[in-house]
């Protein structure tokens, strides 16, 4: 069931909840780190059933920590849940089979191990496709499948580096910047979510699957979008701008007597109101800053006149008297005051699950809300309502998913746990699962 605590705005989800839209598709995850789990964490969302393949040790990022909730790290937690967790060894032979029969059965499979590396395990896509001709087989890297760097490793911060992102990211006359979160990970599972969801398209359609090259490299270029265009007009680097746009004027931070705030005007007439605002309406007439082309040749000056005026007020008086004028303005808000903000109170932007020990689990909730009818009149069914509650544990579903999805005898199944081919949530095999 799903609750809404109206104090925190928070959901709390239980196991058996209404079925999403993806139910019945069947997801082998063969993916570890961030983007390939967050892909899959997007079909669970919506309803899929994905079976997350670990090895003996777990997905690196269970040991990617603080913080953590007992012995599980945030970084796990946050792309995972949804999900049943099968911990094998593919490297013995009898681990890599059943790996194998589960991708005979399965819809899409995701993977993002080296290029050649799954062959070895007859766990590659002319393999898979051999026995099931129908399965989407979404591969991500972090250069492609060919090209001179496609063997190469692919991380989030090198490739923002070798994108272009990290260079023009920061402020003009000092180093380059990462951005914080690993948004090219986030990036690539979006789109290898959606290349997905258009090859299963393409099954229905005409019986046929798909294999998709997805990579981090390629989605870094394509998701410079307007900065990436200027460079193919002009052959040149963008500047570090800081919070500025490169192409708006003014739009970016402020420094407040009492705090930030970002002041984003759009169009010619938000800055003669905004002008009106910090009371100096004749700026909006001088012919220097009159248009917004001519305010990009005159940024420094717009910028500095701006700051001077914006210094003198309260963040949120400012910010208010902006609203009221209709001019976009918001403060710059950590990240525990956005979760605080009444919007997202409001939208269930947090959702609480439960584990089966009674441990209670505060997730992100899924972005997305579908309308039931065709009016839009109902806006409360989430995908994730029909998600499993949280994460699992490492090798959590394995005997189910042994005994259950592939028929296995009981008996058979723990004689492959005694001998250490699979990993069961409480009986770890030889290898010690990372953790804290």
């Amino acid at each position: 069931m799903s609750e809404k605590d109206g104090s925190t705005g928070r959901r709390t989800l239980a196991a058996g909840r209404l079925a999403g839209m993806l139910t019945g598709l069947r997801v082998l995850d063969l993916s570890r780190v961030l983007a390939g789990p967050y892909c899959t964490q997007l079909l669970a969302d919506l309803g899929a059933d994905v079976v997350k393949v670990e090895s003996p040790r777990g997905d690196d990022t269970r040991g990617w920590g603080p913080p953590w909730l007992g012995a599980e790290s945030g970084y796990f937690l946050s792309v995972n849940r949804g999900k049943r967790s099968l911990a094998v060894d593919l490297k013995d032979p009898r681990g890599a089979e059943l790996v194998r029969r589960l991708a005979a059965r399965a819809d899409v499979v995701v993977e993002n191990f080296k290029v050649g590396d799954l062959a070895r395990y007859g766990l590659d896509y002319a393999s898979v496709a051999a026995v099931n001709p129908r399965v989407v087989y979404v591969s991500i890297t972090g250069f492609g499948q060919t090209g001179p760097r496609a063997k190469e490793p692919g991380y989030d911060a090198a490739l923002q580096a070798l994108s272009g992102v990290m260079a023009m990211t920061g402020e003009e006359g000092r180093p380059p910047v990462k951005l914080p979160v690993a948004f090219i990970d986030v990036l690539t599972g979006l789109h290898a979510a959606a290349g997905a969801l258009a090859a299963l398209r393409r099954v229905a359609l005409e019986g046929e699957g798909a294999h998709l090259d997805v990579s981090l490299f390629d989605v870094a270029l394509a998701s410079s979008v307007n900065q990436a265009q200027g460079v193919l007009l002009t052959g040149e680097a963008p500047r570090r701008l800081g919070s500025a746009h490169p192409s708006i004027v003014p739009y970016q931070s402020f420094e407040a007597s009492d705090g930030a705030l970002v002041i984003a005007v759009g169009n010619d007439a938000q800055f003669a109101r905004l002008c009106r605002v910090l009371g100096v309406p004749e700026l909006a007439e001088d012919e220097r800053y009159a248009t917004n082309a001519a305010r990009v040749a005159h940024r420094e000056e717009v910028v500095g006149t701006v700051a001077r005026l914006v210094a003198a007020w309260r963040r949120d008086e400012l910010v208010a008297a902006c609203s009221a004028a209709g001019v976009p303005a918001t403060p710059v808000l950590t990240l525990p005051e956005a979760f605080a903000d009444p919007q997202a109170r409001a939208r269930g932007s947090v959702v609480t699950g439960v584990r089966p020990d009674g441990t209670a689990v505060p997730m992100v909730a899924s972005p997305l809300w579908f309308a039931s009818r065709a009016d839009g009149g109902d806006l409360g069914l989430r995908p994730d309502e029909g998600a499993a509650p949280v994460p699992p544990a490492l090798g959590e579903h394995s005997l189910e998913v042994l005994t259950r999805d592939l028929g296995m005898p009981e008996g058979e199944a723990l004689r492959l746990v005694e001998e250490g081919v699979v990993v069961v949530a409480g009986r770890p095999g030889p290898d010690e699962p990372v953790g804290r």
